[in-house]
């Protein structure tokens, strides 16, 4: 099965570097995407373009695909689904949620002459980065790539009900199932409460599996595939 992959904030493609020789031995083909402006050199890139590279990646797919968003990318997936109810098999959610209609995509931090750079580890201290160690949290500093402001600052807009019965497979790294269940049940996630056929996943990690448990992230989406 073909598998989108769009990997959230500050990252590019190669995020996903490790994950995707081990979809290929469980047999899936893996289609990692790099946003505009997430990568290109593009920093004049809206939502808008980050939504249509997505959607880019669905139509070319052989087949309806599994679109996994991760992070702030998760309102990307979303989108993908909303955009083609008909199109999209299934959403994988690792780590994050959908913002709500009219939301910011992800104003999260300043931005800086357009941009909004990564702000260090000290925001994601505890449970989102327990499990790096030191080499990997300088590596991924070094390579993080600043977020055009056209992108974080973005309103999200859905249009079409059908997304609704899209199945979601909530991947829970950095949070259990259960906290996701009270949240979404609290109405804090109105766009995930909607949904016909949603499913919570366990994952011992971090908020970013792609590193530290990329085999056993791999299994998961594979598992969502079925």
């Amino acid at each position: 099965m073909d598998i989108v992959l769009v990997a959230g904030l500050w990252l590019d493609g190669s995020a996903w570097d490790a994950v995707v020789p081990e979809l290929k031995t469980l047999g899936h083909n893996a289609i990692p995407v790099t946003l505009p402006g997430q990568g290109d050199g593009n920093r004049e890139a809206t939502l808008e373009d980050q939504v249509q590279a997505v959607l880019a990646a669905v139509d070319a797919a052989a087949e309806p695909p599994l679109v996994v968003g991760h992070s702030a990318a998760c309102t990307l997936a979303w989108l993908a689904a909303d955009r083609r109810p008909d199109r999209v098999r299934t959403v994988s959610l690792i780590g994050g949620f959908p913002s709500s209609e009219g939301e910011a995509y992800a104003d999260f931090f300043p931005t800086t002459e357009g941009v909004m750079p990564f702000p260090g580890w000290e925001p994601f201290e505890g449970a989102d980065s327990a499990d790096l160690d030191a080499e990997t949290k300088a590596t991924m500093a070094e390579r993080a790539i600043a977020v055009p402001e056209g992108v974080t600052k973005g309103r999200v807009h859905y249009t079409d009900d059908r997304r609704f019965t899209v199945p979601v497979v909530l991947v829970c790294p950095e949070f259990s199932p259960a906290q996701a269940k009270e949240w979404i049940g609290s109405g804090d996630v109105p766009e995930l409460a909607r949904v016909e056929r949603l499913e919570y996943v366990d994952l011992d990690s971090g908020h970013w599996p792609m590193f530290t448990q990329p085999a056993e992230l791999a299994r998961l989406l594979a598992g969502a595939c079925s």
